[in-house]
């Protein structure tokens, strides 16, 4: 098998069982290179850098940086590398903002193997990849735009929008970057169906999100 044949890929999770079993399990099938881990967002975009895998494989929920955030930034870089979400959570407020982020497929930590080494190869190749679950969510939602509800930090952004403050200002305050920011606006954007901060605040007090 030439290198040019086999897919190298940087496993992002907080968990250390986690990252030893995708690495036992990858290091062991044919076609595969682990090139590293990393246990967070921030570290994941670090190595990512320094090691230019096809695929990454991102958790979500991580205490040192977020998924969501670093498939953004992977994308605003112009990353070569796909990332595959493998997560334990399937909810809307996770799925649809880590597929809008650039996120090039989405699967849940109980795939079976072959399903897994399958998702990278597509992955690898540029196309998309969904479990069943979320497939159906993101199906709902494009029928049914405008009605997910916001989390808990982009209620508080658009809180501070409300209150007339600069995405600089936002991210001082919350202790995020302006990229984040803006990736936040994007997705709560996108949830109340609307293109702009005066929109989007006219929106949440028309529905009592802001009241």
């Amino acid at each position: 098998m030439t290198d040019e044949s086999v897919i190298s890929v940087l496993i992002v999770d907080d968990h250390p069982v986690v990252r030893d079993g995708l690495r036992g399990m990858f290091e062991s099938a044919p076609g595969f290179r682990v090139l590293g881990e990393a246990a967070g967002g921030v570290e994941a975009l670090e190595r990512a850098a320094a090691l230019d895998p096809d695929v990454v494989l991102m958790d979500l929920r991580m205490p040192s940086g977020g998924g969501v955030e670093a498939i953004a930034e992977l994308a605003r870089r112009g990353a070569r590398a796909k990332v595959l979400v493998l997560t334990t959570y399937d909810t809307d407020s996770d799925t649809l903002p880590a597929i809008e982020a650039g996120a090039t497929g989405y699967l849940l930590k109980d795939a079976p193997r072959d399903e897994l080494f399958t998702a990278v190869r597509a992955a690898a190749e540029g196309r998309t990849v969904l479990s069943p679950a979320v497939a159906s969510r993101l199906v709902s939602a494009v029928r049914t735009p405008g009605n997910e509800p916001l989390s808990a930090r982009e209620r508080e952004v658009l809180a501070l929008v409300a209150k007339g403050t600069s995405n600089r200002e936002i991210a001082r305050e919350l202790f995020i970057s302006e990229a984040t920011v803006k990736t936040h606006l994007t997705h709560l954007y996108t949830k109340l169906g609307v293109n702009d901060r005066a929109a989007a605040v006219a929106t949440a007090y028309q529905r009592g999100i802001l009241g």
